[in-house]
């Protein structure tokens, strides 16, 4: 009975074993995405943190080893390897080392995750005080039990509640000696200042282009992937300055294309928008082609391009336009442009202005917002491009002044489109014909001269022959206050329309002050020789900022009536009272600021300015 039972166990044994080795065997290898293939293995592996993994390293080398690290930094730059790394440099066999070996048990565990004395904490599901309790602050008095430090590495720290913030404070200011405690946040603003004055914080920054396109070269060579550099450049770009977030979309696209990786591969994988669509937009904005415009834009909605993600695109593009402008050089850096695309960006460069680019990258910043909220984001695309078109036609203001210096309108700029002229009406009056800047700096400055003089209390010169007056023609778009007035025309009208004709005058060329000076008179009359102002007895201040610009309302009264007038306000009548008069001539001035102020008057650049901005010039000093 006893040999049939134990050949009938044999038995069991023999046809179950076969059963378990097939079954094993059948069981498929697991995939190990790339972020955590090539997770680096020890402080040289870190890519972009220079600084912080030299300082880690040096101190670990003097022992001079915190009782508390804060790691923080954007996403996927490396704050979690680097606690990992300095866990296991401090807990190796050979250590503490800045090289730990990788092969002893506590490197091996620590670097899988499943070391006893390295407990990892997600702060974002252990936010409660509970839990930090439960976790840290009972298991602090307990020595480690194999490796020479109880490490707590604590992932998005930040994320923890602030009654579990004050729970842990202390424990992190006066640890056991065996604790260390290492922290890892993306937003260390939240982080209470009284924990980070009891930790060494390290910033990691973001990882540049060029650097996450090496990694990913060296990626794909270990990994036997063709991929060609434009392809390479986009994934590293897709990555914005992060590496984990660039491996995993590298990881995408190879899923997608197998070992030949093409540009078109990742553009269609990761929805990222055609390099080269966003150049020939940049081109037809160039040529200033309003069609093409359209055309390209419906080429963006059609490939299925996030619009947001085209505006964004566009906005590097111009910040590429202006660094190629200022430094030329850097045309041959990756992040800037492709090997393929460098001399497209070269040819385009100089067809902006700095004006130009700067202003298209607030167009563009602002229909980013636009398109956002939008429900019908192709028509805030395509008026955007269109603005930025329009915008090129706008002239720098220092080309406007140097064209009125040299006596003729500022052309556009080159390769701008020179906007049509309106046709001229059938039977328009004859202007007269227009005076070259320096003529006309010397005109001003002799009729101030003469208007300064007779302040002084010179004579009068006596009128000669009658001569036909300098006709003066403002540039396009200036507000300049020189008008031409035929004197024959001026002396037959009456009073009432020189006066008339006189505050039309001055509503045209300030507008402001017609309004809240001029406008306010009691009564404008001209008697004489005199402009009277009336003002109530209240508007002191009113009658103040009349005195101000009377040398102003003077000239431009004088020239309107082709000879001396006066301006001067009074005081309206008060109860039982009569006017009360205000001197109507300023103060006189010096001959030495007379001289002073044709010599200002006489100087191109100033009448330049006078000609653009239609400004008027008050006073003059000496330094």
């Amino acid at each position: 009975m006893l040999n049939a039972e134990v050949t009938q166990q044999s038995a069991f044994t023999f046809s179950i074993a076969p059963y378990f080795s097939i079954q094993h065997s059948a069981l498929p290898v697991s995939y190990q995405v790339l972020a955590r293939k090539w997770r680096p293995q020890r402080f040289d592996d870190v890519i972009g943190q220079r600084g912080v993994t030299q300082t880690l390293r040096n101190a670990i080398a003097a022992r001079r080893i915190a009782q508390s690290f804060v790691f923080a930094g954007p996403r996927g730059v490396g704050k979690t390897t680097t606690a990992r790394i300095l866990a296991r440099g401090l807990n190796c066999v050979t250590g503490p080392t800045a090289d730990p070996c990788g092969e002893c048990d506590a490197c091996v565990e620590i670097a899988q995750g499943r070391d006893i004395d390295v407990i990892e904490i997600d702060a974002a599901t252990n936010t409660q005080v509970e839990k930090v309790r439960q976790v840290i602050i009972e298991g602090l008095g307990m020595a480690p039990v194999r490796n020479r430090y109880k490490i707590f590495i604590i992932d998005e720290v930040h994320r923890l509640s602030n009654n579990a913030f004050d729970a842990l404070l202390k424990s992190i200011e006066e640890p056991p000696p065996h604790v260390v405690f290492m922290m890892a946040t993306t937003e260390i603003d939240k982080v209470p200042a009284t924990i980070q004055s009891r930790s060494q914080v390290f910033e990691l920054k973001t990882i540049g282009v060029k650097q996450i396109a090496d990694q990913l070269r060296v990626i794909a060579a270990a990994e036997t992937i063709e991929i060609d550099e434009a392809a390479l450049m986009l994934v590293a770009r897709a990555g914005d300055g992060s590496m984990r977030d660039a491996q995993s979309s590298f990881d995408q696209v190879i899923a997608f294309a197998g070992a030949s990786i093409t540009a078109d591969d990742v553009t269609t994988v990761l929805g990222l928008v055609r390099r080269d669509l966003l150049l020939d937009i940049a081109e037809a904005v160039a040529q200033e082609d309003a069609a093409a415009v359209f055309t390209l834009a419906a080429q963006a909605v059609e490939s299925g391009y996030d619009l947001r993600s085209v505006v964004r695109e566009l906005s590097r593009l111009t910040r590429d336009l202006m660094l190629v402008k200022i430094d030329p050089a850097r045309l041959n850096d990756p992040e800037i442009a492709a090997e393929g695309e460098r001399d497209r960006i070269k040819s385009l460069a100089p067809r902006f202005s700095s004006e130009d680019l700067m202003r298209a990258f607030d167009v563009l910043t602002k229909a980013d917002y636009e398109i956002r909220g939008s429900a019908h984001p192709r028509y805030h695309l395509e008026m955007t491009l269109l603005r930025w078109i329009h915008l090129r036609k706008l002239v720098p203001l220092s080309d406007l002044i140097q064209g009125i210096e040299k006596g003729a309108p500022a052309s556009p700029r080159a390769g701008a489109a020179v906007p049509a002229r309106p046709v001229a009406p059938a039977a328009p009056p004859r202007a007269p014909a227009p005076v070259p800047p320096a003529r006309l700096a010397t005109a001003v400055a002799s009729a101030v001269k003469a208007v300064e003089a007779r302040k002084d209390g010179q004579p009068r010169p006596t009128p000669g022959p009658a001569t036909p007056p300098v006709a003066v023609i403002p540039p396009v778009g200036s507000t300049s206050p020189w008008v031409a007035v035929a004197p024959a025309d001026v002396h037959a009208a009456s009073s009432v329309e020189l006066r008339d004709t006189f505050l039309e005058e001055v509503r045209k060329m300030k507008k402001f002050f017609h309004g809240t000076v001029v406008a306010m008179a009691q009564k404008i009359e001209l008697e004489g020789d005199r402009i009277n102002f009336t003002f109530g007895p209240h508007h002191r201040a009113l009658r103040s900022q009349l005195d101000q610009n009377r040398v102003w309302l003077e000239e431009l009264a004088s020239r309107l009536a082709g000879k001396r007038l006066a301006v001067v306000s009074n005081e309206g009548v008060v109860a039982g009272g009569a006017q009360k008069p205000t001197p109507g001539i300023a103060a006189p001035v010096t001959e030495r600021q007379a001289a002073l102020k044709q010599q200002a008057l006489e100087d191109s650049g100033v009448q330049a300015m006078l000609d653009v901005f239609a400004a008027e010039i008050k006073d003059v000093e000496e330094r």
